[in-house]
């Protein structure tokens, strides 16, 4: 279905062609017409579905003729989990904002950085994309007021629900106005998720996209294994990085630890890498994932949670140079890549200690993962 027949006006539809967004997703589709009626809505859809436009859109359009008039109380609020989804929501919401001829001004706040730059920018903010606890920081310091917001986001409320963000949420749905349009967004639709819709949705629109294996067969994904003793795995890795000539491969690892282990031996060899984990700053963070998603840097090592915000189109390789925990890390994981229509390669390294495990996920995610030795492969040099 195109943008045109959801109801959004003629600037916003423009917005969503320039930023080559063609048809509607199904969680557009069933959410864009309803947030538009200013209907409460709760969204059940997985990373990757399209939900921050399904939301964006329709704030940006209804806001465009309702704007901050007050300096300092936004009109509309998201709250995210994490830093890297705040600056991802915030990144599409300014690229649609970009084309539009009413002005919205959205600013994207989070911890980990200096607090002064983001009370700054808060004037004229219209919009605001925000994580919990920095979020009250914000108010606390009166940088921010929340007592004028129409339209409240809560994106990824699974997470931050099971990342301990329970009582910041309560605190600050306090601070907001009685009528107001709430939108809840969560992968999953568990007791916590359950029981704050419950309190917080009026007679909610609910939108259920449910994805099955197929989605992940159709992303073209060719996934492979090789086992590798465990003193091999980074002689092997740096050499299925120089043999294939991986322009842009993301590496997930185990650890904080291991990342940035693995980054020092691969720039010894001569292999430029960045780190990403939650022991890094917000600004080293941002820095790094700016830097593999511009090309300048071809291998980006990542954690599971740390790797939530990444978000790349067209991200050619995967691999797991350690075996993720879970199935559900798994399928994660490897559907980075092989979006956007492109095809891709997700690599697993499996030791003789990971065997069982690796045994245990291709049961769980009901697949049989073609498996290669490496003995008789040179790593010299490497």
């Amino acid at each position: 279905m195109s943008f045109s027949s959801l109801g959004l006006s003629p600037a916003l539809q423009k917005a969503a062609s320039a930023q080559n967004y063609a048809q509607a997703t199904p969680v557009q589709e069933q959410a864009i017409p309803a947030v538009l009626k200013g209907k409460d809505l709760l969204g059940i859809a997985k990373t990757g579905s399209g939900k921050t436009a399904a939301y964006a859109l329709p704030m940006l359009d209804l806001l465009q003729t309702n704007r901050a008039f007050r300096n300092r109380f936004v009109k509309g609020l998201v709250l995210v989990p994490t830093r890297e989804l705040a600056l991802q929501v915030g990144e599409v919401f300014l690229g649609f904002s970009a084309h539009m001829a009413i002005k919205v001004k959205t600013l994207a706040v989070f911890g980990g950085v200096s607090i002064n730059p983001q009370m700054m920018k808060l004037q004229g903010t219209d919009i605001l994309v925000a994580t919990p606890g920095r979020l009250l920081d914000l108010v606390e310091s009166g940088a921010v007021h929340l007592s004028d917001v129409e339209i409240l986001v809560l994106d990824e409320a699974d997470k931050m629900l099971n990342q301990g963000f329970e009582e910041e949420m309560r605190q600050i749905l306090k601070l907001l106005p009685k009528k107001r349009q709430n939108l809840l967004f969560s992968a999953t639709l568990d007791n916590k998720v359950n029981a704050i819709q419950e309190t917080l949705l009026v007679n909610p629109v609910v939108v259920e996209v449910k994805e099955e294996e197929k989605p992940l067969e159709e992303l073209q994904i060719t996934e492979l294994a090789y086992l590798i003793a465990t003193e091999k795995k980074g002689p092997f890795l740096r050499y299925l990085i120089k043999e294939q000539k991986m322009q842009q491969v993301l590496v997930f690892v185990s650890a904080t630890q291991r990342a940035d282990h693995l980054v020092t031996k691969l720039a010894n060899n001569g292999i430029k890498a960045v780190a990403l984990h939650s022991g890094k700053s917000q600004g080293a963070r941002t820095e790094a994932l700016a830097l593999f998603k511009k090309g300048k840097v071809p291998v980006l090592v990542a954690t599971d949670l740390a790797a939530r915000g990444i978000d790349v189109p067209v991200l050619p390789h995967v691999i797991n140079y350690d075996l993720p925990r879970s199935s559900k890390d798994y399928i994660h994981r490897i559907g980075r890549t092989g979006r956007a229509g492109e095809t891709g390669e997700a690599i697993t390294l499996v030791t003789p200690e990971d065997a069982h495990h690796f045994k245990i996920i291709q049961k769980q995610t009901k697949r049989v993962i073609p498996t290669q030795e490496t003995e008789g492969i040179d790593l010299k040099g490497f």
